[in-house]
């Protein structure tokens, strides 16, 4: 590997193609319950809609279509060290802007999403009609899509966030922004918290929190004793309720038992296909998923550098992290210091809360609530992410300003 920064085009081996060919040929389907109409979700994915999509994969679906699109984008790769894990091969999305001024943005994807998301972004920020600009760093987190997969225990919440730090050092941007979701929340709230000399405000889609306490945050405790919950509110919470007990399944085995879900998800196209399909269709807000979509995000796992069972190791590292980085969820809950915060609150997220519980993250300037928009938000909503960030950053915006003129690639 070198340490500088290298053109990068993704180019799955023909060997690969046959492989999947061959596997989906002999696949077999789980049985249909006779109680259950056939296009229900109740106990998971229908059998016909995953015997559809297998067909399709098998006989129409053309990765090297797919695959020209996707190296439509500006991709790079370059060695990254992480301290106690060695250099890291990292790949990632580098859209530049020719404003002079540009801000700066790293984008953090989660799982089951992941560089793909940012591209429905890319022409959004280029800084056109007096709007600010960004520079756009959108990496494959370790463990996913074609970045270097990391086999050894303890590689937590911390480490992703140094591996994306020291990214945007290499590239030039001594300080920058970032915008996330999912894994990109914990990711970007961790490089706050390490980083935040460098990190100087973040943006998530993706809000976890919990009701203020008097003991941290008195004000929001009292406002929100004292103040009903509004219509998105209530509908938040029942939102997030179903979540915790109609959804949550697959968190707890990969934060428990990652080893024995990889095992499926690393020999069976079929399971990886209904284990992420499941969450497009249950995390968003009824967007219209075309079996193309759908397929060239299952592909990106399937034929990533580390195998799509390492990408669900990060929700083990993330609950064990106290032995290893002590970077946890509760500490990351906390407030961070000096890090300004834009909140956007979707309908369909799967942890939608109130906005005082989110208030109680940290220095929060700015709220904003949208009628339409789930979990994978720049893919469904890319608009509202794009409005946010504007409003945020652009002249007037209460992080105007915030990232120095001074940064070069």
């Amino acid at each position: 590997m070198s340490s500088q920064v290298q053109p990068f085009t993704i180019a799955v081996p023909e060997e690969e193609l046959q492989d999947l060919q061959q596997r989906l040929q002999l696949a077999k389907f789980s049985s249909q319950l006779e109680s259950s109409a056939q296009d229900s979700w109740d106990f998971g994915v229908p059998v016909s809609e995953v015997q559809r999509l297998v067909k399709y994969w098998k006989d129409g679906f053309d990765w090297r279509k797919a695959e020209s699109r996707l190296n439509e984008l500006p991709q790079f790769h370059t060695d990254i060290e992480v301290d106690g894990f060695g250099v890291l091969d990292i790949h990632f999305v580098h859209k530049t802007s020719p404003v002079k001024g540009a801000i700066p943005l790293l984008f953090s994807h989660g799982w089951p999403g992941s560089f793909i998301e940012v591209t429905k972004l890319l022409s959004k920020l280029k800084g056109e009609n007096r709007n600010p600009a960004f520079h756009v760093v959108a990496p494959s987190l370790p463990n996913f899509g074609f970045s270097s997969g990391v086999n050894r225990r303890g590689f937590g919440l911390g480490q992703y966030a140094e591996a994306l730090h020291k990214l945007m050092l290499k590239l030039g941007y001594n300080q920058y922004v970032t915008q996330g979701g999912d894994w990109g929340f914990w990711i970007t709230r961790s490089i706050g918290l390490l980083y935040p000399k460098h990190c100087k405000a973040s943006h998530v889609n993706m809000i976890v929190a919990r009701p203020p306490q008097w003991n941290s945050s008195p004000l929001l405790a009292l406002q929100h004793a004292i103040t009903p919950y509004t219509n998105r509110e209530r509908d938040g919470r029942k939102r997030s309720e179903w979540f915790d007990q109609e959804g949550y399944g697959y968190n707890m085995l990969q934060s428990t038992k990652p080893q024995t879900i990889g095992a499926a998800l690393a020999d069976s196209p079929v399971a990886l296909l209904t284990w992420i399909y499941e969450k497009l269709h249950d995390w968003t807000d009824s967007y219209p998923w075309t079996d193309d979509e759908i397929l060239t995000w299952v592909s990106i796992y399937w034929f990533s550098e580390a195998g799509p069972d390492a990408s669900v190791r990060i929700y083990y590292e993330a609950l064990h992290a106290e032995s290893v980085s002590g970077i946890t969820y509760d500490r990351l809950r906390s407030y961070i210091l000096d890090v300004k915060l834009g909140l956007v609150h979707l309908p369909r997220e799967i942890s939608v809360v109130p906005a005082t519980w989110a208030a109680a993250l940290g220095p929060v300037v700015r709220q904003s609530e949208h009628t339409h928009g789930g979990h994978f938000a720049a893919w469904e909503v890319p608009d509202a992410i794009v409005q946010d960030l504007w409003a945020m950053f652009g002249a007037g915006g209460p992080c105007y300003g915030v990232v120095p003129d001074r940064n070069g690639y």
